[in-house]
């Protein structure tokens, strides 16, 4: 695909993250500490409701960033570094090519779709992030992650604001890492750039682990 030229070598080619209480001040925390030349391609997914303005949370994130942030539309190719955004409403399946096809979401869910197809299309390539959020949206997705080899990082629920998504992930058995998120940061700087990083933060799946079918 070609979509690693010009970059830092890195083991990974892509990070989701998914949200949705309290995800806005989550999501623009962790993309703070993320430097401007962070070489993975970053797509977040937010719970809310559909509006006319599809383009105001990326506007928003756009604040808290130096990475560029742009709202994702039909058949972008989600392989350029920097944020995309999928809008409130819809959620978006990946392809091999990493070319997003958006289509509307149930209110709370759509997580589990895009990260089940990004682990599809991306792999062992893959790092997937659950952040705050109520219900389970994402721990189906999180089990295919791992099934294919990603990564899987989720904010501690004791500290999030809503901690029922991320102890839902953790209850697959396939979460990595539960870390506050003032480190969820530094924990994919280091799994993408610092070398070695992927092999020294490997975690072993537990045997109880539900992987899904």
């Amino acid at each position: 695909m070609g979509i690693r030229q010009g970059r830092p070598a890195s083991r990974f080619d892509l990070v989701v993250m998914v949200t949705s209480l309290g995800g806005f001040r989550s999501a623009a925390s962790v993309l703070n500490g993320l430097p401007g030349n962070f070489p993975l391609p970053v797509i977040l997914l937010q719970h809310g409701r559909r509006s006319d303005r599809p383009g105001q949370l990326a506007a928003l994130l756009q604040q808290h960033t130096d990475l560029p942030v742009r709202t994702a539309d039909h058949h972008d190719v989600a392989s350029r570094p920097g944020v995309t955004v999928i809008p409130h409403g819809w959620t978006a399946q990946l392809d091999s090519a990493y070319r997003l096809e958006l289509t509307p979401a149930e209110r709370g869910a759509g997580g589990d779709l895009l990260l089940s197809s990004a682990a599809k299309a991306a792999g062992p390539r893959l790092i997937g992030v659950i952040l705050t959020g109520l219900l389970r949206d994402g721990s189906e997705g999180v089990r295919a992650v791992k099934r294919h080899g990603g990564r899987v990082l989720v904010e501690d629920p004791v500290t999030a604001r809503a901690g029922a998504m991320p102890s839902s992930a953790l209850a697959t058995g396939c979460v990595d890492f539960a870390l506050p998120n003032t480190r969820l940061a530094s924990a994919l700087i280091a799994l993408a750039l610092a070398p070695g990083g992927a092999e020294l933060f490997t975690v072993p799946t537990p045997a109880w682990a539900s992987l899904g079918a």
